[in-house]
């Protein structure tokens, strides 16, 4: 089993795909559209490659919640990288910085950026294919 795609709704759909190609240059657009949900009208996205991706729908309205709060939401998602430090010179480069992370980590190092709605997006590196290392909690 593993996770195929994270349904994302957005408010808008450039300012979004500008982030995820920054952080996944070799995806592309998939597929999209435009549909009704619950009565407002919505432009969808599909944006990827052959096996994951996120799709956006840009009807959102109002603000996302707080991540320093404790409102019910999701807190943020994670994505596995080969090469962190290019990661962030790439998101660095497009205009985006670093929210917080840690290299202190032997066998895992993570950064967190949050994207254009507030949606707060993990990468981490594993420098070692043992479990019990991995999920180490130093």
């Amino acid at each position: 089993m593993r996770l195929e795609h994270v349904n994302l709704v957005i408010t808008d759909m450039e300012q979004s795909l500008r982030f995820y190609q920054a952080a996944f240059p070799h995806w592309h657009v998939r597929s999209q559209g435009h549909g009704e949900w619950y009565g407002k009208a919505r432009h969808w996205l599909h944006f990827g490659d052959d096996y994951n991706y996120i799709a956006f729908s840009d009807h959102g309205e109002g603000e996302n919640r707080q991540l320093a709060g404790h409102q019910t939401g999701l807190g943020h998602f994670a994505f596995v990288v080969n090469n962190l430090s290019a990661l962030i010179d790439r998101m660095e480069q497009a205009g985006y910085q670093v929210d917080k992370g840690s290299r202190d980590n032997p066998y895992r190092h993570n950064v967190y950026f949050i994207d254009p709605d507030g949606f707060e997006v993990e990468f981490v590196e594993y420098f070692s294919d043992l479990p019990h290392e991995r999920n180490n909690d130093d």
